[in-house]
């Protein structure tokens, strides 16, 4: 198993980074949080779980590193995905929803409504994931960088993050856009992609 990888960053996105160790490159998929963590790092240490999903038509192996900058999130995923019904992307879908605190708050507060935000949960999964996690989560303050640079970048690796995760590039360059044209217009690649997931 790779516990953790640790070089350097030669390529930064909101749902992957590019990390180069030893001469070779490491893909590893990230959530909005860790990607914020990152910002203005150019190497590192990336906490990571190694993925291997079997396809049962063909038999064709997919294998995934994904990287966490904080041992809570790594743990908040691992205990997601051990959830019937909860897929590797639905996990790094809610962790890019909300801060590993947020989601603790969600869990030992029962909030399912707000759980129900995130694209893919329904009550009923929201409820289960609630009902699973209660009791394993213990509420902790957790730290996390919300900086980011401002302008076209925000735009682009807002729209970028949106289809990466499977959005219709149109729709969401309209929401987008909109988003940034109100008056409380998002700061953050961070806020902007969390304020668009709720309108897509």
């Amino acid at each position: 198993m790779i516990e953790y990888i640790l070089g350097k960053y030669t390529e930064k996105t909101p749902t992957h980074v590019l990390v180069e160790t030893n001469g070779l490159g490491y893909l590893v998929q990230v959530s909005l949080t860790t990607y914020s963590d990152l910002n203005g790092l150019d190497s590192g240490k990336l906490l990571t779980h190694y993925s291997v999903s079997v396809d049962v038509r063909s038999g064709e192996s997919k294998h995934q590193l994904y990287g966490f900058s904080s041992e809570l999130e790594r743990q908040m995923f691992r205990q997601l995905i051990s959830i019937s019904g909860i897929s590797s992307s639905i996990a790094m879908m809610i962790l890019s929803s909300f801060k590993p605190s947020e989601f603790q708050t969600i869990v030992v507060g029962g909030d399912v409504k707000t759980l129900t935000t995130v694209k893919g949960v329904g009550p009923k999964v929201a409820e289960k994931v609630i009902h699973e996690l209660r009791n394993k989560i213990a509420k902790d303050d957790i730290s996390v960088d919300e900086h980011f640079n401002s302008g076209n970048t925000l735009r682009q690796e807002a729209l970028s993050a949106l289809t990466a995760l499977g959005f219709d590039r149109a729709s969401s360059v309209k929401v987008i856009n909109n988003l940034l044209k109100s008056d409380a217009a998002p700061q953050s690649v961070e806020q902007l992609i969390k304020a668009s997931l709720k309108q897509l």
